[in-house]
């Protein structure tokens, strides 16, 4: 497979909606940009990231074939792990509460908002299941994954942001966002395997 018109749409506006995330949350958490550069940039620069990186993906897939999907797959979770913190830090401007139990829900609503968006990538870009028969079935399995991912994403974060001092120094909000990294990370890898195996599963 090669890099198409399709995957060059889809990295442009996904990546877009990254970096004008990144960019809101960075805002957010007062955090300075790299080298001075300010973080607008980064809807410039993501959807540059993600041709470079879903190239290198079907690059890698003359080699190991799932690699030419892995590398959409990432590109989509990163830009579904943008609308998970995006989300989660509405939260927690609007309420001022970056811990405890409420954390825990934050972070459960925020994901499930992200799995939404998820099921549309991945259904018509990553692994392009359209036409296919049965949605129903194909919806119930792709819950059925979600909800697995959806346990390990809210455990991991909920464990680090509670039970793991903060490290270097950040404050409540910054760690809230480590937890949050931690979580998608683990969720990420478990989700792809299900969905290429259980949901998306070609015949």
């Amino acid at each position: 497979m090669n890099f198409t018109k399709k995957d060059f749409w889809y990295s442009v506006a996904t990546g877009f909606e990254t970096g004008l995330l990144v960019w809101l949350i960075a805002d957010f958490l007062q955090a300075k940009p790299p080298f001075g550069v300010s973080w607008v940039w980064m809807m410039l620069l993501v959807p540059i990231f993600w041709i470079v990186g879903i190239n290198f993906g079907y690059l890698l897939g003359k080699i190991l074939p799932f690699m030419s999907q892995f590398g959409r797959f990432v590109a989509v979770g990163f830009t579904n792990a943008a609308v998970d913190f995006g989300i989660l830090n509405l939260f927690i401007s609007t309420t001022g509460v970056a811990e405890g139990s409420w954390y825990g829900v934050f972070k459960s609503i925020s994901f499930v908002v992200a799995n939404v968006h998820s099921y549309v990538l991945n259904k018509y870009w990553v692994f392009d299941a359209t036409g296919r028969q049965n949605m129903r079935a194909e919806f119930a399995k792709f819950f059925a994954v979600s909800v697995v991912s959806l346990v390990i994403n809210v455990a991991v974060a909920t464990v680090v942001v509670n039970l793991v001092p903060s490290q270097f120094g950040m404050d409540a909000k910054a760690w809230a966002n480590i937890g949050a990294v931690a979580g998608s990370a683990i969720a990420l890898a478990s989700s792809f395997v299900g969905y290429r195996l259980a949901v998306f599963k070609k015949s």
